[in-house]
């Protein structure tokens, strides 16, 4: 029975937020400016459900922004290729994972991102989906120019909005909070959309929410296998769809270093700094299938993986790295959910960086 394993890139596989280091590299505050666009993102895609908006559009809303600050596609490139940083063992992990099934790749990253990443993994281009985007082919006026640098300073300088739990309108926020979505609302679907460079929000698709979805049930159809039969590690908001697709399937759902938005929605979650792990899972999912397979990590432990002829060198590699004790694998279950999330949060913090794993 075929299998295949679909993972997103930046969290399980590397430790960058290359939309995020962009921003940070081109626009002045652009750390603060990311982080405070990419809450806004957060707020539109899971507490008020705009309509025809999907987790990760700040990779869309960010553009104009770009343009302003005269980013070519080819800094775009240069930049993503001098500053990959990968999660450990992440080569040798998807080459084992070649050998024993199809894998796939489903990132909201930028195109560039992706290519010099498949460069470094030397994994097959072809077998990936990510945010298509040739930046160098939007104009964009002086007068557009000077007026979104001035809402760049005015974005960063927003008071970070903190999203209360169970919020389900904008009357739920603190009203220094509903003054910044409204405003914000008005600066993207006012008067950033009505520009010409604004049609970069109506012509770029970002890979996000039910896009990973749908591209998921592509690279099963590509193989002609079950969604039942896929495995899928992700990490973030934007990963949201993709696991309750392949759960609902009767599919494996894997939260890697994930935050809270991917810990509720998996079946498991790992926290490691080494992909070794990922590569057990799939070893075992392969030839176990789901049901199997969660039973092992029940027992999570060296005995559990020995006894179930989980791969002898991928073994003995975990096993050198943790003589120990292994890295934490726990299912998630409606008792330990919130004691997990908590922890897989922090840790993600710890693997990569406060800025980057405080994002959504």
């Amino acid at each position: 029975m075929k299998h295949i394993f679909v993972s997103d890139c930046e969290g399980p596989i590397s430790k960058n937020d290359n939309a995020y280091e962009l921003a940070s590299q081109f626009i002045p505050d652009g750390d603060k400016f990311f982080a405070n666009i990419s809450k806004y993102d957060d707020v539109l895609a899971d507490v008020l459900h705009k309509p025809g908006y999907s987790a990760g559009s700040t990779l869309k809303l960010i553009l104009p922004f770009f343009k302003a600050y005269d980013v070519s596609d080819r800094q775009m490139d240069e930049f993503s290729a001098q500053n990959i940083v990968l999660i450990a063992d992440s080569k040798g992990t998807l080459q084992h994972i070649q050998a024993v099934t199809s894998a796939f790749i489903v990132s909201t990253s930028y195109e560039h991102y992706i290519k010099a990443l498949c460069k470094a993994l030397d994994f097959p281009f072809e077998n990936t989906y990510c945010t298509k985007l040739r930046l160098d082919n939007y104009a964009i006026t002086a007068q557009e120019q000077k007026r979104l640098k001035e809402l760049a300073a005015e974005i960063a300088q927003i008071q970070l909005i903190t999203i209360p739990q169970n919020a389900k309108a904008t009357a739920d926020f603190s009203p220094i909070d509903q003054a910044s979505l409204q405003r914000l609302d008005e600066i993207f679907w006012s008067e950033i959309s009505k520009m010409g460079v604004g049609k970069l929000f109506s012509e770029v698709v970002t890979v996000g929410g039910e896009q990973k979805a749908e591209a998921i049930r592509d690279a099963a159809k590509r193989l002609g296998v079950r969604l039942a039969d896929v495995m899928y590690v992700g990490d973030s908001i934007t990963d949201v769809e993709a696991f309750r697709l392949v759960r609902a399937s009767g599919g494996l759902a894997v939260s890697f270093n994930g935050n809270s938005y991917a810990v509720r929605n998996a079946d498991v979650a790992v926290l490691s700094e080494s992909n070794l792990v990922t590569a057990v899972i799939v070893d075992m999912f392969c030839r176990l299938g789901r049901e199997q397979t969660l039973k092992v990590l029940w027992f999570w432990r060296k005995s559990a993986v020995e006894d179930n002829g989980v791969n002898l060198s991928l073994l003995k590699q975990l096993f050198e790295l943790y003589p120990e004790v292994l890295p934490k694998v726990q299912i998630v279950t409606p008792q330990n959910m919130e004691t997990l999330v908590k922890e897989s949060s922090e840790f993600r913090k710890k693997v990569r960086g406060v800025a980057i794993g405080r994002l959504g």
